[in-house]
Formats: C-alpha cells, structure tokens, sequence
C-alpha cells in the first residue's frame, strides 16, 4: 500500500480519530512510523493524565502492519500480545515511533525459513515533549511463512 494512502486511512479511522492518535510519519520502505497524541478532555483520565488505554492504542497495531508491508504476502504476521509498563505520567503530547532495521527483518527470514513460527518481541517507549519515557510498550508477534508460497 502506498505509504501516503495509510497515513490517510490510520488517520480517519475512527478509534485513533476519536482518541486524537495521529499518525505523523511513515516511511517509503515502512521502516519507521512516528505516531503523537496530543493530551485533550477526552483523552485524559480521572487523575488529569493521558488515559493509559489511549496510550496503548497509540501502539497498536504499528509493528505488525509495517511488518506485513515490509515482508509481503508470502509471511503471515499477527499481534500475538502485548504489555504496557507505565513509567511516570503521560501529560502534553506524546509520541511512539517505531523502527524495523533490516537485521530483525534477516532475523524474521532466517527464523521463518523452515517454516518455524517466530515470536518476536519488539519494545516501542513512550515519550513526553521533553523526551521522558512515560510508558513501555512490549509487543509479541507471531510470524511464520504461508504454507504452499
């Protein structure tokens, strides 16, 4: 997909337009996104701080839609799970971006190559305005080529 039709579809679909997830950058290759939120009454919780399932849909589903561009129809790539640590709190704008190299990309190809599954775990952390972490996102994928490619 072109990147510059993805950027346009993330940024109208509904759950990231109705919590202010706006995606900022992608990549020609798909090797890097950069997704902010800016902190609104409708994204904050009780306690004045962005709300941490907004923060969590900020991430979701980057790595693997990215993988699936990167690697092409011949892989099958899922989200298998997923954690969040909260590290201070999230106030004014925050930003995730996202990184596949083209080591974890050999990586993906050579664990995968006999038909394996592999289950990656790849880190995307949070950030404040000011460069603080205020979240860590861990992400499993589960990845395996398609049968008969």
């Amino acid at each position: 997909m072109n990147p510059k039709l993805f950027k346009l579809l993330i940024n109208v679909y509904p759950p990231y337009l109705g919590t202010g997830i706006v995606l900022t950058h992608v990549a020609d290759d798909y090797s890097r996104i950069t997704i902010r939120m800016k902190e609104r009454f409708y994204n904050r919780n009780y306690v004045g701080t962005h709300f941490g399932g907004s923060l969590y849909a900020m991430t979701d589903p980057f790595y693997m839609l990215m993988l699936i561009q990167i690697l092409g129809p011949k892989y099958v790539v899922w989200d298998k799970a997923s954690s969040i640590k909260f590290v201070k709190p999230g106030k004014g704008t925050v930003t995730a971006e996202f990184h596949v190299d083209q080591a974890l990309v050999e990586k993906i190809k050579r664990e995968t190559a006999d038909g394996r599954v592999f289950l990656p775990e790849l880190t995307v952390p949070i950030k404040n305005e000011q460069g603080d972490i205020v979240a860590m996102v861990v992400k499993t994928l589960y990845i395996r080529k398609k049968d008969n490619l």
